[in-house]
């Protein structure tokens, strides 16, 4: 799954054009890479987001292409 996919079905991210922003102005990686909005990502994955003044670094736990708002928790873990 594209990683600006999986941050907007996660509910990580709103909307995907914002995911997709973000990953071209290199505030995402994955697996300690830049990555870029068409950058696949799979379970187990450790995803870093530069959010202004903070950050957010989460593993990939489940893929969904569709799913709920009460499921999109159980798509990944907070790490730190």
């Amino acid at each position: 799954m594209r990683i600006d996919k999986f941050l907007k079905n996660s509910r990580i991210i709103k909307r995907r054009t914002v995911a997709k922003e973000a990953c071209e102005q290199g505030r995402i990686t994955v697996n300690e890479k830049i990555a870029k909005p068409g950058t696949e990502v799979k379970q187990g994955d450790i995803i870093f987001i530069q959010f202004g003044n903070r950050s957010l670094k989460v593993r990939v736990d489940e893929l969904y292409e569709t799913v709920r708002k009460e499921d999109a928790g159980e798509m990944y873990t907070i790490i730190e």
